[in-house]
């Protein structure tokens, strides 16, 4: 699956065409927000297509573990964080993406929003999945650590949401190991 490196490497090449921007302390948002110079890049070439990877790596997991009402809806969910990626990148945030604003920021906030939430529940359930399944190569484990992770920096996130503070980084971190978990998923299901 190509989304982690697509998303990974635009994030930081539009970061490069930002001069002062700061992936320590700014959003992945903001490399998209309304008026910068890499908006369109970062929308339609990050957000829009990575959700649409997601959205058809969901449609196969469905597909491949049709037989488990877990599986399911842990694909569904991995789905829905797809179609909220691809919503996050229609609505692109305002300047410094303050959450306060226009109905394109809300929306753009709820997308983002309801797409981690997701991915962190489905890389959980997932953890369900394989430990049911027995995975013999711990994938289990990976993707509860992978869930937890995602979701303890994405906390961290929410709450050093002041300018100047680390919340960038900590969007970034809980953004990677996510991604790195689709990743190894996909890779494992690949060897298969």
């Amino acid at each position: 699956m190509l989304a982690p490196l697509l998303w990974a490497s635009a994030i930081v090449f539009c970061g490069t065409l930002r001069p002062g921007f700061s992936h320590f302390t700014q959003y992945i948002s903001e490399l998209g927000e309304r008026g910068s110079s890499t908006e369109l890049l970062m929308r339609y070439a990050a957000f829009v297509p990575t959700g649409l990877m997601h959205v058809a790596f969901a449609t196969a997991l469905a597909t491949a573990f049709r037989s488990s009402r877990l599986g399911i809806v842990a694909a569904l969910l991995l789905g829905l964080n797809g179609v909220a990626r691809v919503g996050a990148g229609f609505f692109p945030c305002d300047t410094g993406c303050e959450e306060t604003g226009s109905i394109g920021q809300r929306m753009h906030s709820l997308s983002a929003a309801v797409g981690f939430l997701a991915l962190v529940v489905s890389t959980i359930l997932w953890s369900v999945e394989f430990r049911r399944n027995r995975d013999p190569g711990s994938l289990a484990a990976y993707s509860g650590v992978s869930g937890v992770l995602g979701l303890a920096f994405l906390l961290l996130m929410v709450w050093s949401g002041e300018h100047g503070t680390a919340r960038g980084l900590f969007e970034r971190v809980s953004s990677g190991v996510l991604s790195l978990w689709i990743l190894v998923f996909a890779l494992r299901l690949a060897r298969r």
